[in-house]
């Protein structure tokens, strides 16, 4: 079934690709949208991937959430090997505190139903340390509205969000077999989607084109989905990128590639922008030879549009400064 739910992307993917890069270089070109002038955003780094080092870059961010605050993680698939585990993220977690939020897949999987999702949670070990909401396990969707969205102007999210003043959310950066990539901005909108939503997403407004739709449309469609939910929060979120266990496929994948680069290090910021911005750089400026397979799946996706219409939007700046906790 996943062997089969890979090929059957990639199929779509390539028929949407030929000429893609000249398409989206073009699009890039001729976007009338205004250049936001912003000053450069913080995105903090250390090479020490310690559970203790989560707290230290944490805290480099000056930030108190609000309490109720919704700890977004990759609950990881069934048979997926990649996923970063609850154990490396509790003292974090704990430092925080409250409750890890989640959403069904819109897909076959251990995912797709809140009871399978639970049960899943549970044998990852999720559930064993903290207080864990399925935010879309029951009722109607909580729709939010995307004014200015390129793409889409609602998205349809867990109804669950409405508990909570603020949000962490805590990526695990890696490739990922549709985006290209998966780090903040992926968590904001496929992530924080009820099933339907993500479907929704993926179809650029039409669930019926889960796997069809326009690539770019898909793309754009994830950034108007991040859009909203930055909003909603009103700028109470924090963003934490884990550069660990890199595989050119998402934690969603079962049957996932093991991963093809070193562990480069952990990344925080106010900006889910520059931090996904910073992260695919790190990438670029390594030496690893596992690099340049990677950034082909980035590539093949057009993964690095999602942040360009994510700038056009003004959820932040891929102008960033790097600053290393350890100098």
């Amino acid at each position: 079934m996943y062997i089969f739910f890979n090929l059957a992307i990639d199929f779509f993917i390539i028929s949407d690709i030929i000429g893609l890069r000249e398409s989206a270089q073009a699009a890039v070109k001729n976007t009338n949208t205004k250049e936001y002038q912003m000053e450069k955003s913080k995105v903090y780094f250390t090479s020490d991937l310690s559970p203790q080092s989560l707290i230290k870059i944490y805290e480099m961010l000056g930030v108190e959430l609000k309490p109720q605050v919704a700890i977004k993680v990759h609950s990881g698939e069934k048979g997926n090997q990649n996923f970063l585990h609850p154990d490396f993220f509790k003292p974090l977690i704990d430092r925080i505190g409250d409750t890890i939020v989640e959403c069904n897949t819109a897909y076959d999987g251990q995912r797709n139903t809140t009871e399978k999702h639970i049960r899943l949670m549970e044998e990852h070990g999720w559930s064993k340390y903290f207080d864990v909401d399925i935010m879309d396990a029951e009722g109607d969707d909580m729709v939010l509205d995307i004014k200015e969205g390129k793409t889409i102007r609602k998205n349809y999210v867990g109804k669950n969000l409405a508990r909570y003043n603020s949000m962490a959310v805590l990526s695990h950066f890696k490739g990922h077999p549709m985006g290209g990539y998966g780090g903040a901005l992926k968590q904001l909108s496929i992530g924080v989607a009820s099933s339907f939503g993500k479907a929704y997403i993926h179809g650029a407004g039409d669930p019926s084109k889960l796997w069809t739709a326009n690539h770019n449309d898909f793309l754009s469609s994830m950034a108007d989905a991040a859009k909203s939910v930055v909003d909603y929060f009103k700028g109470n979120m924090a963003f934490v990128n884990v550069m660990k266990n890199m595989s050119v496929d998402c934690d969603c994948c079962a049957v996932a590639e093991d991963p093809c680069l070193k562990d480069i290090g952990i990344l925080a910021s106010s900006d889910p922008v520059a931090i996904d911005r910073a992260c695919i750089d790190l990438v670029l400026q390594s030496n690893d030879s596992g690099k340049e397979h990677f950034m082909e799946r980035v590539r093949s996706r057009n993964g690095e549009y999602t942040i360009k219409c994510a700038v056009d939007l003004g959820i932040g700046s891929d102008k960033y400064e790097l600053i290393d906790i350890a100098k």
